[in-house]
């Protein structure tokens, strides 16, 4: 408290240090009290973080699905697949449409919207297995008025959702552009986590398909599916030892 005697300026010069100074340990206390808030937003973020990477996952899935169903309702059966090599799929060539031409004096198959070409030559390499040799949802450069014509099924893609993949497969593929536990890597550093697509033989949907893919979120890599509405936690060291 000022002292009543001291002069008007000195009195309230030491007011203001009463009212402005801080001790010690009000500061170790202000400190304490910062450093435990923010190790309990941490967690709360790590958290928020770990639900939009699946979010996200999940959603983009989603739109995978709804083509494929559709391809279904247009053309009587499902989008083929690569099995047993179920990443290296060509649901991409499948879901845009396509047509066969020639390109370079090769024969080969392009996109409806140009965004993609693969020669029938490429095959063996794109798709491992030599189960795949063509397209079903095709047009054909010169044919008939009877014959068919391929149809664009996916809308909407973002240019993170597919890669011109060139390993460990050369074709353009469908995916997350996510952490993952399989990558599939392209030009100009991009990374892939690709769609494991399975209609030939479903585990989990007998009557229709598996989709899924495998995301690395909070250290863990969980996989979004089709046929669970919960991420499914996963350990393994190849895709082809992690499914079904």
């Amino acid at each position: 408290m000022p002292d009543r005697n001291a002069p008007a300026f000195l009195a309230a010069s030491s007011a203001r240090r009463g009212l402005g100074a801080y001790s010690l340990i009000e500061l170790l206390v202000v400190i304490g009290v910062i450093v435990l808030l923010a190790g309990m937003s941490f967690p709360i973020m790590t958290a928020i973080k770990i639900a939009q990477a699946r979010s996200r996952a999940r959603a983009e899935l989603a739109q995978i699905e709804t083509a494929i169903e559709t391809y279904k309702t247009k053309l009587g059966f499902y989008p083929p697949d690569n099995a047993p090599n179920w990443t290296a799929n060509q649901l991409y060539y499948e879901l845009m449409g396509t047509r066969l031409t020639t390109i370079g004096g090769q024969q080969a198959y392009q996109t409806l919207d140009g965004s993609a070409q693969i020669a029938t030559s490429a095959f063996p390499a794109a798709f491992p297995g030599g189960k795949v040799t063509g397209f079903m949802n095709t047009s054909k450069a010169g044919a008939g008025d009877d014959a068919p014509i391929a149809v664009k099924f996916l809308t909407g893609l973002k240019p993170a959702q597919f890669l011109a993949a060139t390993s460990p497969v050369r074709s353009t593929v469908l995916g997350v552009s996510m952490a993952g536990a399989t990558l599939f890597n392209g030009p100009n550093n991009g990374e892939i986590v690709p769609y494991g697509y399975n209609a030939s033989s479903p585990q989990h949907n007998p009557k229709s398909f598996d989709l899924w893919v495998d995301i690395i979120a909070g250290g863990k890599t969980n996989r979004i599916s089709n046929w669970s509405t919960r991420p499914i936690f996963v350990y393994y060291t190849s895709l082809a030892t992690s499914y079904p």
